[in-house]
């Protein structure tokens, strides 16, 4: 069974920038899909964008065009650039692949 772990989360003001990583405990050549998701709170844990091998990446409407997901399987890691951040990107941002969920990495966007 897969582990993930996220990092790269942190406080940052409105219109910044922040990278997350999710690092695998395996190789994720194999897996078809790896995702983020994030859950702020009082709300449900929602879509944030989905990579799946040799596919095309899928993004919620929120963060269309400022948002970018890409995997690197070389280094079993899959990243979340997040760009001209708003203050309701806040959230803790969970990484999930094959029914396992990472332990989350807090967003804080300040305006």
């Amino acid at each position: 069974q897969v582990q993930l772990v996220e990092s790269g989360g942190g406080l940052v003001q409105a219109g910044g920038s922040l990278r997350l990583s999710c690092a695998a405990s395996r190789s994720i050549f194999s897996i078809n899909v790896m995702g983020w998701y994030r859950q702020a709170p009082g709300k449900q844990r929602e879509l944030v964008a989905t990579s799946a091998r040799g596919g095309s990446p899928n993004y919620a409407d929120s963060v269309k065009g400022r948002f970018t997901i890409s995997r690197d399987n070389a280094k079993n890691t899959v990243y979340l650039q997040m760009n001209s951040l708003k203050t309701e990107d806040t959230a803790v941002y969970y990484c999930y692949t094959l029914g396992v969920w990472g332990q989350g990495t807090q967003v804080t966007v300040s305006s």
